[in-house]
């Protein structure tokens, strides 16, 4: 079949670039129409194959002639008065990657100062659904994280877990501090002021104070309540970790917490062979999964939850500990060491 060359070699990158990133079927087989004219297929081929009339074949047709692949899929823009070319998009999204703007008004002011185009907000944000964004809040990391100090972690993390013998283990090690009080958080709730939700909460500041450590092997461990975490509670969790895994060698992944340094932790190690300390980065609590337990337990345990007195909320959250074999489903994906490094 002979070709039409109703396209330049500019024009046929440009069509099968926005093919290949449109999500949209309609409009891909805009892009295809097109394409297949060019290529020597005729209105009958071409509305046959891809289910149009004639009638909307040719109307695509010269709207792609008069102006060009922002007239052929004009549909997305349905409040804009002029339209972004493919590369004004491309250089929208690589700008929004940057630089994070609040709301769809600010995009739609910078569209208009950077491009002289003008959208509604409708059409905006149908346009950044399209570029692949979503609204949501940036996830907050420590500003002091060091990318190479978590690659190197991660390599001596490997390099041990690659050695481990029969009977050896490795556990991630961290304390943390649940307070008796309700967190509110995101539920589905029925829309109007008459269906607002409330949850009581608690006027104290009682908390537990909890040490423990986990084995992402087996989901298994062991949890302290502490009076206090300093050296000797640590200590108490080194001991109770020596009773539940009695043979084999225990690597335990920690922070740099003054008190894992202490001469009363230093001098116990040098008689327990058993156990090996192996410190995290400095701010690097993504690189220890212990973190995400202490989440599940506030998923489970304090969400949306209120308890009348400490003494319920003390027996709940221990209960959760010693039962953590329930949660085994859940445990089994949050708990993984396929670390995610943080950005410096």
């Amino acid at each position: 079949m002979p070709k039409l060359n109703l396209l330049s070699d500019s024009e046929i990158v440009v069509l099968k670039l926005a093919h290949r990133k449109e999500r949209d079927k309609r409009l891909a087989d805009r892009i295809k129409a097109i394409l297949m004219l060019h290529n020597g297929f005729s209105h009958d081929e071409v509305s046959l194959a891809l289910l149009f009339d004639r009638v909307t074949l040719s109307r695509y047709l010269k709207a792609f002639k008069t102006s060009g692949i922002s007239g052929l899929l004009e549909m997305r823009y349905k409040g804009g008065q002029t339209k972004l070319t493919i590369f004004e998009e491309s250089e929208l999204k690589r700008y929004l990657e940057i630089k994070t703007l609040r709301t769809v008004k600010e995009i739609t002011n910078y569209i208009l100062k950077k491009y002289k185009v003008s959208f509604s907000v409708i059409g905006a944000t149908k346009l950044l659904h399209r570029l692949g964004f979503s609204y949501k809040k940036p996830k907050v990391v420590p500003g002091k994280a060091d990318f190479f100090l978590q690659a190197q972690f991660i390599e001596k993390y490997d390099e041990i877990k690659n050695n481990l013998k029969i009977n050896d283990q490795i556990y991630f090690a961290d304390s943390t501090h649940p307070e008796h009080n309700t967190k509110p958080s995101y539920g589905w709730i029925l829309k109007g002021k008459l269906n607002d939700k409330y949850i009581k909460t608690n006027t104290g500041r009682e908390r537990l104070n909890l040490t423990g450590a986990i084995s992402l092997n087996n989901k298994n461990g062991v949890f302290m309540e502490q009076e206090t975490i300093n050296s000797k509670s640590i200590l108490k969790l080194l001991r109770k970790l020596q009773k539940h895994q009695p043979t084999g060698k225990i690597h335990i992944i920690l922070d740099n917490a003054s008190y894992h340094h202490a001469n009363l932790i230093t001098n116990y190690l040098k008689k327990q062979r058993r156990i090996k300390l192996v410190f995290l980065p400095p701010y690097s609590p993504n690189l220890n999964p212990i973190e995400r337990l202490w989440k599940l337990m506030h998923q489970k345990l304090t969400w949306n939850h209120y308890f009348p007195t400490y003494k319920e909320f003390r027996n709940k959250t221990l209960t959760f500990f010693r039962n953590l074999s329930k949660y085994k489903p859940e445990l089994d994906t949050l708990l993984t060491d396929n670390f995610q490094l943080l950005p410096t």
